[in-house]
């Protein structure tokens, strides 16, 4: 029943009217301890609010019956998620309850300060207790989320490490796998164990003139055609590992194989795949390519051994034309690598004197006289014996060699010429080839009024022998230089007359005073009853004569031919019927 208005309040058990004072003051006294003690995510208000919801809740449990802690319990609880969780809030908060809260309040019982003392070690033992769970939560977060960013971070290493490995091992251009995992996957279909029994085969493909893409279109037309034709060969060649080593040089690993013929079927389906025309940046390109084949047994072979031969391969089918495959032949790479050796050879072999010079005498074929001789270069190998011109002459211009061995064949000629003297006082020329490198190498003139300075042999015992090729196809300085070289009294011919099919009225404006026709049309003069050969070199002779030229034969082996050729007029002649390449001692016992 409700008091009727203007009564006062009944105290709470134990609480005598004339002391009881509202909770309010003793939450705010209590509000005010423990402010500053820890970080509080409240207002002042709001602390004193909580407080003083907890001052009810102790003095309603101090005069209790039965008494209860459990109270007690759930007010340090209720302390420590309000935030109210340090040693010195904890401190403050029992210190103010144990000295103001039954003075404040009025509370009375027969046994209050014992049920105070039992009423604040429960604040304190819900207060550890909360505390404890609390930390022990906050831990167990802290594991928690150390373990889930653990996971991320190893999940984001994962991510980054194979970004990383995709970048290391692919082309940035065409995205195919590049020469390192090429040479991993290689590596390990050769050396994993239980697979040497196993045979394997490389395609090593590259693009046909793709230079001249580049040149006339740009490298941006030149790299959308290299994404193109990986495009087409990653489908076309699909359950093969197909990469890109660099430039427009593309590599196919195709694995267990049966044989050459599963090699060849990958071959011809990457060049019908590539020889489509290709349309790029509005520009219809013609593509083709040429590849190296190589498919052996895995037993005793190695990845390095493997791309070696697969280059050399690769080669093959350039020199050929291009646009098609070639197989890889082991006698044919042996010979090619003995010639490698022979041509890295030449350098060391000048300096160590190895090489020497026979001569050849060119012999008046009115008188038998020695108007000539022409200087051949030997070699005198440490371990294949005596090497011919045609054995190393050819690795030297396709190196660049013949330059330094072609002067050192310039110059000792005409060292050895010089001392060349005869009993009518008539000294032969000394004949020298220059190789077309050599022609076109500036500074031609300067060498040649060097030697013959340095070695006193006069402009006119000097012949240089250029091939008609290249006469023909030299350039205005080339010429020029020849021009200045005949002025000083050097005679020019040309050796091989007759291969190229020259027009002798495109010598009147060439510094040429002699020919040289060429042994195949002197070795049809050996049968008497043929007379085209020698009706065709009656003209050539006829026709030279008319441009003040002389002709000299090369291959006369027989007096037969000599005497045919006498007939029709030819100066000269050179061969076995005259002499065989000899020692400069041997001719000038000849001129003696």
């Amino acid at each position: 029943m409700a008091d009727p208005p203007g009564a006062t309040a009944a105290a709470p058990p134990g609480v005598t009217p004339e002391h009881r004072s509202c909770p309010g003051t003793f939450a705010r006294a209590w509000a005010k301890a423990v402010s500053g003690t820890s970080y509080l995510p409240m207002t002042q208000a709001q602390l004193e609010a909580l407080l003083q919801r907890l001052t009810e809740r102790l003095a309603a449990a101090l005069v209790s019956e039965p008494f209860d802690l459990r109270a007690g319990h759930r007010v340090g609880a209720e302390l420590v998620a309000a935030h109210v969780a340090s040693a010195e809030g904890l401190g403050r908060t029992v210190e103010v309850i144990q000295l103001r809260l039954v003075r404040d309040l009025g509370l009375v019982t027969d046994d209050v300060e014992d049920r105070m003392a039992r009423l604040l070690a429960a604040v304190a033992t819900g207060y550890a207790r909360a505390l404890r769970d609390r930390t022990l939560d906050e831990q167990e977060s802290i594991r928690r989320a150390a373990l889930t960013a653990r996971a991320q971070a190893e999940r984001a290493l994962r991510a980054s490490e194979a970004r990383f490995r995709h970048q290391a091992t692919h082309d940035p251009l065409t995205d195919l796998p590049n020469r390192t995992l090429f040479t991993e996957r290689l590596g390990a279909a050769i050396n994993s164990p239980g697979r040497g029994a196993e045979r394997l085969g490389v395609c090593f493909l590259d693009l046909d003139r793709f230079k001249v893409v580049n040149d006339s279109h740009g490298h941006q037309v030149g790299d959308a055609l290299l994404v193109t034709v990986a495009d087409r060969l990653r489908r076309a060649l699909q359950g093969h590992l197909v990469a890109r080593l660099g430039g427009d040089e593309f590599v196919v690993l195709v694995e267990r194989t049966g044989g050459t013929d599963d090699v060849l079927a990958v071959a011809e389906a990457a060049l019908a795949a590539v020889r489509e025309p290709a349309v790029v940046d509005g520009h219809e390109l013609a593509v083709s390519a040429s590849i190296g084949i190589v498919e052996r047994q895995v037993a005793g072979t190695s990845p390095g051994d493997l791309m070696r031969a697969a280059d050399s391969t690769l080669h093959w089918a350039k020199a050929a034309g291009g646009a098609r495959w070639a197989v890889y032949d082991a006698d044919r790479d042996r010979r090619e690598l003995a010639r490698y050796a022979l041509s890295a050879a030449i350098p060391a072999a000048l300096d160590r004197g190895e090489f020497y010079l026979d001569y050849q005498p060119l012999t008046s074929l009115r008188d038998g006289r020695v108007v000539g001789a022409e200087a051949l270069v030997r070699w005198r190998h440490p371990e294949l014996g005596i090497l011919r011109p045609d054995s190393f002459i050819g690795l030297a211009e396709e190196t660049g060699l013949i330059v330094p061995l072609g002067g050192w064949v310039l110059a000792e000629a005409c060292r050895e010429a010089e001392s060349w003297a005869t009993a009518d006082g008539a000294p032969p020329f000394v004949s020298v080839n220059l190789a077309v490198r050599q022609v076109h190498r500036p500074g031609l003139v300067q060498q040649v009024r060097g030697l013959l300075r340095h070695t006193g042999l006069p402009p006119e015992r000097l012949q240089l022998e250029i091939t008609e090729s290249t006469m023909m196809n030299t350039a205005e300085e080339p010429v020029r230089a020849l021009r200045v070289l005949a002025d000083l009294g050097v005679r020019i011919a040309i050796d091989d007359f007759g291969t190229g099919y020259c027009n002798l009225a495109y010598l009147r404006d060439l510094p040429v005073t002699e020919l040289k026709v060429a042994g195949q049309f002197v070795a049809g003069l050996r049968a008497p009853e043929t007379r085209a050969d020698e009706r065709i070199l009656a003209s050539l002779v006829s026709l030279a004569h008319a441009l003040d030229l002389t002709v000299t034969a090369e291959g006369v082996e027989t007096a037969g031919q000599a005497e045919r050729l006498r007939a029709i007029g030819c100066d000269a002649g050179q061969g076995w019927h005259f002499g065989r390449p000899e020692p400069a001692e041997r001719i000038l016992d000849r001129l003696r």
